[in-house]
């Protein structure tokens, strides 16, 4: 349904500029920033919340961008292709972490491993007062990595992941979308 909404915003918007008004109203709003959503995905609550307090404990002074964190069953391939075509991009490209002479394509893959993730974030942690034990954030992951476009955010999708609102690792693949 969120899709259809912002299917049908996008249309109204492409109406008005092919209509092309030679004076923009000074109630106008600017064109709303919109996640898509890939079908059957769970909605993350607690993790969502802890990104935007996290954003508040290193930036202080800025609001936190949008965001959102999801999870579904789907594989991390299928989630990265279904963003990267609804992102007009060709293809996932392979693991570019490891070519460091060239720019990183609008949409890869790479790996990475949970206990140097959550080790990495440790004292950000604390500072949020999450309990978690980093101790079980065990294994690696295969991640894709989707560039934002104007008006849609970067994705991050990764498989597995570690929930630090419950020190789990779940076999899911995670969502994270931010601008």
């Amino acid at each position: 349904m969120k899709k259809s909404i912002s299917v049908a915003g996008a249309l109204c918007l492409v109406l008005l500029t092919i209509a092309g008004c030679s004076k923009e109203d000074e109630y106008s709003q600017p064109e709303t920033f919109a996640f898509v959503v890939y079908p059957g995905s769970r909605f993350l609550g607690k993790m969502t919340e802890a990104t935007k307090l996290a954003h508040k404990l290193i930036k202080p002074n800025e609001e936190p961008p949008p965001v959102a964190a999801y999870d579904t069953d789907a594989s991390v391939e299928d989630v990265a292709t279904f963003y990267a075509k609804s992102y007009g991009y060709s293809t996932v490209a392979p693991d570019a972490t490891n070519n460091m002479s060239t720019v990183a394509p609008q949409a890869y893959y790479r790996t990475g491993d949970l206990a140097a993730d959550a080790k990495s974030i440790q004292s950000l942690l604390q500072r949020l007062k999450l309990s978690s034990d980093i101790s079980k954030a065990v294994g690696t992951y295969k991640a894709a990595e989707i560039a934002p476009r104007p008006n849609r955010p970067r994705v991050t999708i990764q498989r597995p992941y570690f929930d630090e609102t419950t020190s789990q690792v779940v076999d899911k693949t995670y969502i994270l979308m931010s601008r």
